[in-house]
């Protein structure tokens, strides 16, 4: 359906990963299987569901995936909200990767309501 490598909500999003991954290697090791597992699960899912999406059968099912990527980035910016509030990192470290979550969040959202057309 759609090359999803050719999406700049996808490259973005790809980018994102990339910082928080990068992110979580300065939390603490006993976070390992906690909090860091789960930022980097959200992250990922993120283009990993517009991939998922772009290559299905359907505008339908594209939009979905897209929907379910945005709870993902949902879950992300809690995860790091609460990263925030225990100490981890501070507001300012996250500046950056808050600015790119808003502007993915708008991209997606363009997205569906694009996909929510046909």
């Amino acid at each position: 359906m759609n090359n999803y490598k050719d999406l700049k909500v996808w490259q973005k999003s790809m980018d994102l990963a990339e910082k928080v991954y990068i992110l979580s290697t300065t939390y603490p090791k006993e976070e390992k299987y906690g909090l860091i597992s789960q930022i980097q699960r959200s992250v990922i899912s993120i283009p990993s569901n517009i991939a998922e999406g772009a290559g299905r059968n359907s505008n339908k099912e594209f939009r979905n995936f897209l929907g379910i990527a945005n709870g993902s980035i949902n879950e992300l910016a809690t995860q790091l909200t609460l990263s925030i509030r225990i100490g981890y990192v501070k507001e300012n470290e996250l500046e950056d990767i808050f600015n790119l979550i808003t502007e993915i969040q708008k991209m997606n959202f363009t997205l569906i309501k694009k996909f929510s057309n046909f």
